[in-house]
């Protein structure tokens, strides 16, 4: 191990695993700052259905990258690699902990391995794509069926780009994503993956998805769309917000949104999985973040990690 190299802590797995509860244990533990790596939580607004953690229970930890868009900008890993590689630089300098947590493994790679070197834009290509939403993500996957397993098919944005980059590289997006460009320099990195019981993390999903209507999801959406945001904003694309739309539109009745937010939250958590399992090096901790014993262990991993006795 280099110890000339500034350390940087990882915490990533499937969402309602515990990322937040452990990454601020190990903040208190170890003077850490956090930084998301989570694409929903960077939006203003959106906080009951992107479970951001409120300002009252982050016992006064600094978190970094959360609430920096609004709810209808456009914001690419591009942004987030250059945004969080300046910010764990930053926190590293004033002789903190950075801890990056999330669950959005392409910003992760984003960060850690660069991007791969993309075609630039192609405006009337993007034009006759986005004509055709219901069948994106069937076309994709003609052209390469593993990018199309990583996005949602209602992911209309990532299905346009992806599509975009096969047709003007003329090779599947996931050859060139192999090819990286610069990777993260200066640091080393322990990455820590939580993995919970299944059965036991779908149960938690559920009961989430059910808490967060209750908990005043629609009154968010209404208030957000108050603001000026309309349904059809980016943020507005994403688990939860999409369904609660579909009911305030009359679309759905309350049952028939739960359910459908509670089948997509299960479909993505076991999408998150199959992505982090693939991550080289990850240690994984296999129950939920917010227990005890988890906190235990990973903090024995982090003290092995920084040569702490």
């Amino acid at each position: 191990m280099n110890d000339a190299l500034a350390p940087l802590v990882v915490i990533a797995g499937p969402t309602g695993s515990g990322k937040s509860d452990l990454a601020i244990a190990l903040a208190e533990t170890f003077q850490g700052e956090i930084v998301n790596c989570d694409s929903l939580q960077l939006y203003r607004y959106l906080n009951i259905g992107t479970a951001k953690t409120p300002d009252g229970d982050r016992r006064g930890i600094p978190h970094h990258l959360f609430d920096i868009v609004n709810p209808d900008e456009f914001f690419t890993a591009g942004d987030y690699s250059r945004l969080a590689r300046a910010t764990v630089k930053d926190i590293t300098a004033r002789g903190k902990l950075p801890i990056v947590v999330g669950g959005t493994g392409f910003y992760l790679r984003a960060l850690l391995d660069g991007l791969f070197p993309g075609p630039v834009r192609d405006a009337g290509l993007r034009e006759r794509l986005a004509r055709r939403p219901a069948s994106l993500h069937k076309l994709l996957h003609r052209f390469d069926a593993a990018a199309a397993s990583r996005i949602h098919e209602n992911d209309t944005q990532k299905l346009i780009r992806a599509l975009e980059v096969c047709l003007l590289a003329r090779k599947p997006i996931t050859s060139l994503h192999a090819q990286g460009t610069e990777r993260l320099t200066g640091f080393r990195i322990l990455k820590l993956g939580l993995d919970p019981p299944r059965a036991a993390l779908v149960e938690r999903l559920n009961h989430r998805c059910l808490k967060m209507f209750e908990a005043g999801l629609l009154e968010e959406v209404r208030q957000v769309m108050a603001l000026g945001y309309p349904a059809s904003s980016k943020a507005f694309e994403s688990i939860g917000y999409r369904e609660a739309i579909l009911y305030i539109d009359g679309v759905f009745t309350m049952e028939e949104a739960i359910a459908a937010t509670q089948i997509a939250t299960r479909q993505y958590a076991k999408r998150q999985r199959t992505w982090f399992r693939r991550e080289p090096g990850m240690l994984w901790l296999d129950e939920f973040g917010n227990l005890d014993k988890t906190a235990e262990m990973a903090i024995g991993l982090v003290q092995n990690f920084l040569n702490i006795s």
